[in-house]
């Protein structure tokens, strides 16, 4: 890698202290997982969006409104259900008589933090609803395009398919989502001072913003000016290759996941204060950039054991 590194992007020090204080706040919300809070705002740094896939009862939900309430931005949650419709969520022109016009009433989706609660409970047309704006931060209607406010940010959960009255998402939906991660069941000392603290809903209401519109806008500039190495970048053009050729998977890596790969990687080296990226950040989000989007051959296999396989397949030169 780089013999000289950069020097650190400019940020105030009042900026890198509001930032590291969000990550502490939303880790004493959600207990214990201070990786998947890290990978959280890898994803609001990245400009991308986050999907939480688990069981039910363990977090999904408190992650994202801990993340919310700490950035000081708009938000709307949706809960989807089997019923809901693309209009519920990105609104809908309705015909005003005195004007002799259509009036359009924007949806949950015009925020700046959207929090898709159990999206994959909703039937695949309306998961795709959100397709054009989470991939290009706008919402055409009735031939008419409507720009979403920015920063714009998806936090979607979701319960894992084998469940009772979900829908799988659309590989192009998947797609959408920079990361993908899974909380897990907490250790026993998180899990017991859970059980003896206050509700996580309680202390999230008293929580303060600690970074604003700004701010946001700010560090994901700041993302952009990290620095990624030529030996570095050929290193993960050999794991898309390696994941279009490893057995076992149908469908390996595009160019939209390797670009995916090195955003989320400046954002990773960001936080952790360095100027360039290592190739031990790639390998720490291979896994939460890469599952989601592998398809494997066999319906039954896992695509994150597959992703970490790729990943011990390829040697870093």
């Amino acid at each position: 890698m780089s013999a000289t590194p950069p020097p650190l992007p400019m940020l105030s020090d009042e900026l890198r202290a509001a930032l590291k204080r969000a990550q502490e706040q939303v880790n004493a919300l959600v207990l214990g997982k201070a990786y998947e809070v890290r990978l959280a705002f890898v994803a609001l740094l990245s400009g991308g969006h986050l999907l939480i896939e688990d069981l039910p009862g363990l977090g999904k939900t408190t992650l994202a409104h801990a993340l919310a309430a700490s950035l000081g931005l708009s938000f709307q949650r949706v809960q989807f259900t089997s019923d809901l419709l693309p209009a519920d969520v990105l609104g809908v022109s309705v015909y005003d008589g005195p004007s002799r016009q259509f009036q359009f009433h924007p949806g949950p989706v015009f925020t700046q933090v959207l929090l898709a609660d159990e999206i994959n409970r909703a039937p695949p047309r309306t998961q795709s609803a959100l397709l054009e704006a989470m991939a290009e931060h706008q919402v055409t209607l009735d031939g008419i395009t409507h720009s979403l406010p920015e920063p714009f940010f998806v936090i979607a959960t979701q319960n894992p398919v084998d469940l009772s009255g979900t829908y799988p998402l659309p590989d192009s939906q998947l797609d959408r989502f920079l990361l993908r991660l899974a909380l897990g069941y907490p250790g026993a000392e998180a899990e017991r001072a859970l059980l003896a603290g206050a509700d996580r809903r309680a202390l999230i209401a008293q929580t303060m913003p600690l970074l604003s519109s700004d701010d946001v806008l700010a560090l994901r500039a700041a993302v952009d000016q990290i620095h990624t190495s030529d030996a570095l970048i050929t290193y993960v053009q050999a794991l898309m290759h390696r994941s279009r050729q490893h057995p076992g998977v149908r469908v390996g890596l595009s160019p939209r996941a390797g670009i995916a790969l090195l955003r989320a990687a400046r954002a990773y080296a960001l936080l952790l204060g360095r100027s360039h990226v290592l190739p031990e950040d790639i390998q720490a989000l291979f896994t939460a950039v890469a599952a989601h989007r592998l398809v494997a051959e066999a319906e039954a296999d896992s695509t994150a054991v597959l992703a970490k396989a790729i990943l011990h397949a390829v040697s870093v030169d």
